[in-house]
């Protein structure tokens, strides 16, 4: 009974989800820095899209022009993210860094091939946050797609009570949202290459990070709750 309680609740509550961040971010003004990457990026698709966790929400409905085959952990909240990324027209592969993680890799690989952009978080599933993992330069080198570094901040959000602090911008406020410069990672790289460009890629998104969130006067966001600065521009 449990069981089918919980695949009903499944089947429900991403559909809210969905209409309500629909409605609640179709509010927000976004600035975007960088549009040239984008752009140019898209021009020869697929591409990759990667950015840190704390991001990825709102990342969903700012990207959903682009279907994308994301990487979606195997956890039983990632069964609720998997059913929202389905009905934003998103494909979700399943897999993490404890079960499933090289099948799952192989798995995207293969879409990305097929022509998929693809999508996964720079930092993983579980973290440490903000500090880049092997997984998305093995996908860039494996399918000789670009890395698109992807991040945004604002002054007024909403904090998940979660490892990364998943954020929320709150309705009618300003996003910010920089794009930094596509990361191309040639085939057949050993593992000190790999070691590299994992480096390479948390320096240009740490790098990305730190300027759109002096934007809004922080130095990150784990620390905006605390700051007391809660007006939008």
């Amino acid at each position: 009974m449990a069981d089918i309680g919980r695949r009903v609740l499944i089947q429900i509550i991403p559909k809210f989800v969905f209409l309500l961040t629909y409605c609640w971010f179709a509010t927000c003004r976004t600035v975007i820095t960088g549009q040239e990457h984008l752009t140019h990026s898209f021009k020869n698709q697929p591409v990759i899209i990667s950015s840190w966790h704390y991001a990825i929400i709102f990342l969903f409905h700012h990207l959903r022009q682009f279907p994308a085959a994301v990487m979606v952990s195997t956890s039983n909240d990632g069964d609720y993210i998997a059913e929202l990324v389905s009905i934003r027209g998103l494909k979700a592969v399943r897999g993490s860094a404890n079960r499933r993680g090289m099948r799952a890799l192989l798995e995207l690989i293969s879409l990305v091939k097929q022509g998929w952009n693809g999508g996964l978080v720079a930092d993983g599933s579980q973290g440490p946050a903000r500090k880049a993992q092997a997984g998305v330069i093995l996908l860039a080198s494996k399918t000789g797609r670009p890395i698109l570094p992807v991040v945004w901040s604002a002054k007024r959000t909403v904090a998940i009570n979660s490892w990364d602090r998943t954020l929320l911008p709150l309705p009618f406020s300003k996003v910010n949202v920089e794009y930094g410069e596509p990361l191309f990672i040639p085939p057949k790289i050993d593992s000190d290459q790999v070691e590299e460009y994992r480096i390479q890629l948390e320096e240009l998104l740490n790098k990305s990070y730190q300027q759109v969130w002096q934007i809004c006067g922080q130095e990150s966001h784990d620390g905006l709750e605390k700051s007391g600065r809660d007006s939008d521009e």
